[in-house]
């Protein structure tokens, strides 16, 4: 196969900006896919690595490494990196001597079968072990293959500076816990990721010291469940009532932390990404809502609006309870912005659960979200316990209803910016238009507008002309007073 066929073909997966060290001369490939966490891992993992002489590259056919970070959340995702990893064994023919390790959650998910499953991948490393990757290279170096799947009750990288692979270089991600305790009997988080434990403030304010330093503008706070970060001196969040009176009493939890960063750093925009309705606490909405550089918006999963599903998936909420803080929302942060996360089709449900779930979202009108049918997941408690009972036809069809109902309200909430002046980061050049920047307001929304004389990293209001269910258009007035 010719090279430039596969450059072609090289069009998957989370692009990547090369950093370059000087001294270094092995080439590091790295792609990611799923979540945020694992997106910033990546930038964890080459970091590590630069300092085994290791340089990012986007061309795939000249790596003399490459990774492939996973996602395990639902079986589409592991099919996509299945077809990634054939493609690569296209690559491998040309470049026979390219190593291949998979990382993340699926690695910690197959462990060592991925070895037996996959013919071309020599290593697999889980999220908890990346600090292991030079010693893993070395063994494959040796011609053996190499594993390491252990979860760790400590390891959050708090003293890895990321090298920003996926950034614009105005906004970055900057992780604050890992792991996940809540064991929704869907996910295959807390087996893959293991169990939750949170960082150090003083490290979370040194590495935004430091994009600070470097110009970068927005913040965003990334974690399984950001409401339970809780640092009183280390360790699980499950042990904090075996701490000390004086650990207890000094303790910082998810409010605190947001309040912290928002006073030392007034001239970054700060966000946070996930929230749990079950965590989240009216001392966190005071706090978005006394500070004007943390973005008034909430990712806010539901799954379902029905309290019979949502028990059976282990959501420790019920439709009522859900509902009620999306009022305290609304009353303490009364621009707020709303997304969710909904999965239709889960084990047992019936066309009246699915109606509750529409209506929760009439109720609610979320500015857009993240919607999937459910699909079964080894290892999981709902795979244990629970039949996957619900047709698939009628899966995709709920499916539709829901997708349909959201971009209706999502066109609903865009046109209530019409004629009035947002804030906007800019990011990057729209898509769309060399002639226009993108970026987004407060509330998470995208606007377009034309370029003129302003550039990246800028704050600018701009004046909302129109919109579709997914973007703002509008023409710039001024530079903002951010």
């Amino acid at each position: 196969m010719h090279i430039e066929k596969i450059i072609e073909e090289n069009k998957q997966g989370q692009s990547l900006v090369s950093e370059q060290t000087d001294g270094n001369h092995k080439k590091l490939f790295i792609e990611s896919y799923g979540c945020q966490m694992n997106m910033n891992d990546s930038e964890i993992v080459a970091s590590i690595l630069a300092k085994e002489g290791f340089n990012t590259t986007q061309l795939l056919e000249e790596a003399d490494l490459v990774l492939v970070n996973t996602c395990s959340i639902r079986d589409k995702a592991e099919q996509t990196i299945r077809k990634r990893l054939q493609y690569y064994n296209k690559v491998k023919k040309i470049n026979p001597t390219m190593k291949v390790g998979v990382l993340g959650c699926m690695a910690e998910r197959l462990k060592s079968k991925f070895l037996e499953e996959e013919k071309i991948v020599d290593l697999v490393v889980g999220p908890d072990a990346y600090r292991d990757l030079p010693n893993l290279i070395e063994e494959v170096d040796a011609g053996r293959n190499a594993v390491n799947v252990i979860l760790s009750k400590e390891e959050t990288y708090g003293d890895v500076s990321p090298v920003r692979l996926q950034s614009n270089g105005v906004s970055a991600f900057v992780s604050i816990t890992r792991g996940c305790d809540n064991m929704c009997t869907f996910c295959v988080v807390p087996f893959t990721r293991g169990r939750e434990r949170s960082r150090d403030p003083e490290s979370i304010i040194k590495e935004i010291r430091d994009l600070k330093d470097n110009n970068f503008k927005e913040v965003t706070l990334l974690g399984q469940n950001v409401d339970s970060y809780l640092w009183y001196g280390g360790g699980l969040k499950k042990d904090f009532n075996k701490a000390s009176e004086i650990a207890k009493a000094t303790a910082v939890d998810f409010a605190k932390l947001l309040d912290l960063c928002a006073k030392e750093f007034p001239k970054i925009r700060f966000r946070a990404f996930t929230s749990n309705p079950q965590d989240m606490s009216l001392d966190v909405l005071h706090i978005i809502a006394k500070h004007e550089n943390i973005c008034k918006y909430i990712h806010l999963p539901v799954q379902s609006g029905s309290t019979r599903i949502l028990e059976r998936m282990n959501r420790q909420h019920t439709r009522e309870e859900y509902l009620e803080l999306v009022d305290n929302i609304h009353k303490i942060i009364p621009n707020c912005a709303l997304s969710q996360d909904i999965m239709t089709g889960f084990c047992g449900e019936t066309e009246e659960d699915h109606q509750e779930t529409i209506s929760l979202m009439q109720k609610v009108k979320y500015d857009y979200g993240f919607m999937f049918a459910y699909s079964e997941r080894p290892g999981t408690l709902a795979a244990k316990k629970f039949e996957d009972d619900v047709p698939l036809k009628i899966k995709k069809s709920r499916l539709a209803e829901i997708i349909a109902l959201q971009q209706e309200h999502s066109h609903y909430r865009t046109k209530q910016f019409v004629g009035n002046i947002v804030e906007v980061l800019i990011e990057g050049t729209s898509k769309k238009s060399e002639a226009h920047w993108k970026g987004r307001n407060t509330q998470n929304t995208v606007v377009v507008f034309p370029k003129e004389n302003y550039k990246m990293g800028d704050f600018v209001d701009v004046k909302i002309d129109s919109c579709t269910s997914a973007t703002l258009i509008g023409k710039a007035v001024s530079y903002s007073n951010h």
